[in-house]
């Protein structure tokens, strides 16, 4: 049964740095969405941090699939994952 995730972020570099990897960050979602992940992800108006939501089979496939994140990978983040138990979806999400 496939499960979903929370990726919770906190920018740790400056703007600039951060920058640098964002367009490959934007891809990489993309790619999961292509790949049945079914990723959304943005940042908080505030800045300085942000969320990413999607499936995966299990706790160690989801921390595969954000090590992989350009954004982690080149150390701009630091995160916390947690699986989300949903109680309550729309059928469109």
């Amino acid at each position: 049964m496939t499960k979903w995730f929370v990726k919770i972020e906190r920018g740790i570099v400056d703007k600039p740095k951060f920058d640098q990897f964002v367009a490959a960050h934007v891809d990489y979602v993309n790619s999961l969405i292509e790949n049945g992940h079914r990723a959304r992800s943005g940042y908080w108006q505030a800045r300085g941090g942000g969320m990413l939501i999607f499936q995966a089979d299990s706790m160690t496939a989801a921390k595969s699939i954000i090590e992989a994140d350009p954004l982690i990978a080149n150390n701009c983040v630091e995160y916390e994952l947690h699986e989300w138990c949903i109680v309550a979806e729309s059928p469109d999400f």
